[in-house]
């Protein structure tokens, strides 16, 4: 039986994280990955979300989270003051993703990123003959209401990080629930980073 594609996504993420670790989530959404931390790595995290639904999910799995919006910054916390900092599958949501991934850099000792690949090939196979906006498994909403504000691939990122100094220590590539080790800006559906300064 094939494994859950959110069970793996977030397979990733504990691979890197330390136990005992301090984590932060940015953009946390239901709380599902902090918690999984919480109980596999005994991290000690805290979420925010800026969607007041996601806070209460959050509470009800017993997690500690913030409503507050991530465009505003992370002036509350010192300079890093917890081993991670995550954005999963939230970066490309934020209005602000220099900022926001500046603070979270400010804030972290390392920061994980995980993001959808836009430049993924069903995406340009859909656009480029349906002329329409693609909708895949890692990108499944219709452009009216999809939560994400900017469209980029992986390359996009890897050159943003070289542009703005930021040290990419690790990255994984997935599609659906496998690793992809070949051409991943063309065979990934997801891109995983860990960045550190």
């Amino acid at each position: 039986m094939p494994q859950d594609p959110i069970k793996f996504q977030h397979k990733v993420i504990l691979e890197w994280v330390e136990f005992h670790s301090s984590v932060l989530d940015l953009g946390c959404g239901d709380g599902e990955l902090l918690s999984v931390l919480t109980q596999q790595k005994k991290v000690n995290g805290h979420g925010i979300d800026i969607n007041e639904q996601a806070i209460y999910d959050c509470v009800k799995r017993g997690l500690s989270v913030s409503h507050e919006d991530l465009a505003t910054g992370l002036s509350e916390y010192p300079d890093r003051s917890f081993d991670y900092v995550i954005l999963n599958q939230s970066f490309q949501e934020v209005r602000k993703p220099d900022f926001v991934l500046k603070e979270a850099m400010r804030v972290g000792k390392k920061v994980i990123v995980s993001l959808p690949n836009f430049a993924y090939y069903a995406a340009r196979i859909q656009i480029s003959f349906r002329g329409k906006v693609p909708v895949t498994s890692a990108l499944p909403y219709t452009w009216y209401d999809t939560p994400n504000l900017h469209f980029l691939s992986i390359l996009d990122f890897v050159e943003y990080c070289n542009k703005r100094g930021i040290k990419i220590e690790k990255s994984v590539f997935t599609r659906k629930d496998r690793r992809v080790r070949f051409f991943p800006n063309l065979f990934a559906e997801i891109g995983f980073f860990l960045l550190s300064r």
